[in-house]
């Protein structure tokens, strides 16, 4: 796997949700409290099923969103629903996210990212209710997504940066090309932000095929 050029960057070798969920099994294994976000997404169930059998200790994390649709929690398109249904009895704390509410700094985030390069609900255009600092925002995707057309809720730039590392998870040759084309010096999009500058936390890139 080519090096990335910003030095507060790596690819993870290997890349695939086993290597994630040792990643996360890593962080449970962590003395103390700890907060992570998450993302949501079809690659999270598979890791959440991979992580349900190892008997780890969910007791002291919290788990919040990266962000979620504007829909009930028994809808099928709710990153919530999927999240807590998944792991709703392992003992951790679920943090919702909730407008304008303020954001306390995590331990791990994990981001995902679209085709577009947009991370969270983060996307290249959208309208969105600006506030300042680690906080909750209200976003709707420009033009709606056929998949998945709701308004969304995401943390902000800061909260998501507010952590002590994140990873990147991504699968699929064309969103390795985009990640590579940032890492080259292409800053027009919302993942730029996080791969680019020398501020900001350690990012940890998970590719797989």
């Amino acid at each position: 796997m080519t090096e990335a050029a910003n030095p507060r960057v790596r690819w993870a070798t290997p890349g695939d949700a086993a290597a994630v969920a040792d990643r996360i099994a890593t962080e449970l294994a962590r003395p103390g409290e700890k907060r992570l976000a998450m993302t949501g997404g079809s690659t999270p169930l598979k890791v959440f099923a991979l992580l349900k059998d190892r008997g780890l200790d969910w007791s002291g994390a919290t788990l919040a969103l990266t962000d979620d649709r504007r829909v009930p929690d028994d809808h099928p398109a709710s990153n919530f629903g999927k999240l807590y249904g998944t792991l709703g009895d392992s003992g951790a704390r679920f943090e919702r996210l909730e407008e304008g509410s303020a954001v306390a700094p995590f331990d791990l985030v994990w981001l995902g990212m679209g085709e577009d390069g947009h991370v969270a609900s983060l996307f290249p255009t959208m309208q969105a209710l600006v506030r300042p600092g680690a906080t909750v925002i209200a976003t709707t995707p420009i033009p709606l997504p056929p998949e998945a057309p709701f308004d969304r809720l995401t943390l902000t730039a800061r909260a998501l940066k507010a952590t002590k590392e994140v990873i990147l998870v991504v699968t699929g040759a064309s969103k390795k090309a985009l990640i590579e084309d940032v890492l080259a010096g292409n800053a027009d999009y919302p993942v730029s932000d996080f791969l680019r500058g020398s501020d900001g936390p350690p990012v940890t890139i998970y590719w797989s095929e």
